[in-house]
């Protein structure tokens, strides 16, 4: 792959993939495009809309999507979200919105307009992308494709953590619940499902503090072909 650098980061929720694809880009001196977020933003946007779940008509979020302005920041330091002008940042990250985003993600004229709108971004200036299908379908071609996965039970805790430090603690059982739920959705939808390939480096983060992961990325990248010599490595 010629051109800036695209680090593809793929996961299940509560694997740690927005810190430590906010810390990468830091490092790497690159945008952070949390494409995650933006599946989000259409999630709120469906649940605002009076859209229930399971989803009864799939165009109509498809409609939704194609009226809608959403932007996320392209800095590891304001990671931020948009929904036509508004701040949705915290929002979108309430657990019931996690649900709503696994169910708008399966919608393949949802997929295609944001894919879209990823992919555009991202061959433009670079930048570490995280999501479900960054390197199978959104930028296949780059070379710098990590999974990171961890036990349900260890990202579920760090779930439950996140919430309560920021003042909306769930019950545990709930997190869970709603954890697995969405891992057997990202996991079965028909159009581009949550996988792992060969192309992939795979790193399991359960024992891992953010940091160890990202040295472990950043040594990675060190060894792939025509290496960007000048970002990889830095300290930042």
């Amino acid at each position: 792959m010629t051109g800036p650098l695209v680090v593809a980061i793929d996961g299940p929720s509560g694997v740690g993939k927005s810190t430590v694809g906010r810390e990468l880009a830091r490092r790497l001196g690159i945008p952070y495009l949390d494409t995650g977020a933006m599946y989000r933003a259409i999630g709120l946007l469906a649940e605002r809309n009076g859209i229930a779940l399971p989803i009864a008509d799939p165009d109509q979020v498809v409609a939704l999507t194609s009226a809608a302005d959403v932007r996320v920041t392209g800095t590891e330091s304001d990671a931020r979200t948009f929904l036509d002008g508004e701040d949705v940042s915290v929002e979108i990250r309430r657990p019931s919105i996690s649900l709503y985003a696994s169910a708008v993600s399966a919608i393949p004229g949802v997929r295609r307009q944001l894919a879209s709108f990823q992919r555009r971004l991202a061959l433009s200036g670079g930048g570490v992308l995280e999501g479900r299908d960054i390197g199978t379908k959104v930028v296949p071609e780059t070379p710098a494709k990590f999974f990171l996965d961890a036990s349900l039970d260890v990202r579920a805790r760090r779930r439950h953590l996140e919430l309560e430090a920021k003042g909306k603690p769930e019950p545990f059982d709930k997190v869970r619940g709603e954890m697995e739920q969405r891992d057997r959705a990202d996991s079965t939808r028909s159009d581009s499902p949550l996988r792992c390939d060969e192309s992939y480096v795979r790193l399991d983060t359960s024992d891992l503090n953010p940091g160890e992961v990202v040295e472990r990325c950043l040594a990675a990248l060190g060894s792939l072909p025509g290496k960007p010599e000048s970002q990889v490595g830095e300290s930042g």
